[in-house]
């Protein structure tokens, strides 16, 4: 799309707008229900709808298509990064009524992150044509990545800090307990840093690598740096919501890392055929719509075969249960009186 500067600024300022409602709400440290979760997740969802509805009256169907095969894509991506929010969460121990606060950082870290690398993937593509290819190498090797980490089952890993956090970690000093938001206090004459901060900066540096895998995915959707921002930022908004609601339901998704591999590949390969066609291979480029059906498809398969993966695995968990209960009476009935 032709987006003018003013488009661009006004569609800054509204994001800028909605995130300052989301922190404003969500000032005040509160344990998170399910109905307020689900109330926000709707909204945002609703407020994405709109906003491609209004790319397709500015831009038409062909950018429509490319707003929510990237929004879909993008969100995808985001509910498997909460597998890592959740073992951080778990690893420093966060309070549950500040939680929310941790990831309203998280989610602002990772829309500057993003941002960044939009501008120099746009730069880049723009110069050299020929990243595509790296682009959709990336992404196969990542699917591949994926599906041997599903394998191990890495999500039942604990979270391990990297260098960089530890390096911090060891120059300031953190505190041995929460004090409330506070992100720096003084403690023995010293100012260190708080749990608080240490975990928001554990989110942050995580989301880099997030982008690494989301910013070159969406490019293989679409090559409008406006259509990639806005998918990425509407995908990362309702993100918070997203946590709280489907918590519980993450270990359930059993086979979402296979889906997303699958998303990955697909798209992987769909960039380096359009590599190859901008390099003037006569090769078949996949369109729009049926990469979004395609994606859609993936998903629902993937929710579908996790949800009945999970259920078989509860019920057989309750059997070895039963039956166990069953041989510890039957052992307790034989004992002599």
């Amino acid at each position: 799309m032709n987006v003018s500067l003013t488009v661009w600024l006004l569609t800054v300022a509204a994001l800028c707008a909605l995130v300052a409602v989301d922190f404003f709400i969500g000032r005040k440290p509160h344990d998170v229900s399910i109905r307020e979760a689900g109330a926000w997740t709707v909204v945002w969802v609703v407020l994405a709808c709109l906003f491609g509805l209004g790319v397709y009256f500015y831009g038409g169907g062909g950018p429509t298509g490319e707003f929510f095969a990237g929004y879909i894509t993008e969100k995808s991506l985001s509910v498997d990064n909460l597998f890592v929010f959740v073992l951080i969460m778990g690893k420093f121990a966060v309070p549950s009524q500040y939680q929310q606060r941790v990831l309203m950082v998280g989610v602002l870290v990772a829309l500057v992150l993003r941002a960044g690398f939009i501008a120099a993937g746009a730069a880049i593509i723009s110069a050299f044509s020929w990243v595509f290819y790296i682009f959709g190498a990336f992404l196969i090797w990542t699917a591949w990545k994926l599906i041997q980490d599903a394998r191990k089952d890495e999500h039942e890993e604990e979270y391990q800090e990297n260098k960089l956090l530890k390096m911090v970690e060891k120059r300031f000093g953190v505190a041995d307990r929460y004090h409330g938001t506070k992100l720096w206090i003084e403690q023995n004459g010293k100012r260190v840093m708080t749990p608080m901060l240490v975990v928001m900066l554990a989110i942050g540096s995580t989301d880099v690598l997030f982008a690494l895998d989301s910013i070159p995915a969406i490019y293989g959707l679409t090559q409008d740096p406006y259509i990639v921002f806005t998918a990425n930022a509407f995908a990362l908004m309702g993100l918070r919501q997203l946590y709280f609601l489907i918590g519980g339901l993450l270990k359930k998704l059993v086979h979402l890392s296979y889906g997303l591999s699958i998303i990955l590949g697909f798209i992987g390969v769909k960039l380096v055929l359009h590599a190859l066609h901008e390099s003037g291979v006569h090769v078949p480029e996949i369109s729009i719509p049926f990469s979004l059906g395609f994606i859609v498809l993936v998903l629902a398969i993937t929710t579908a075969t996790s949800l009945w993966a999970a259920k078989k695995q509860e019920e057989q968990a309750e059997q070895e249960r039963q039956a166990e209960q069953e041989q510890e009476e039957g052992t307790v009935a034989g004992r002599p009186a």
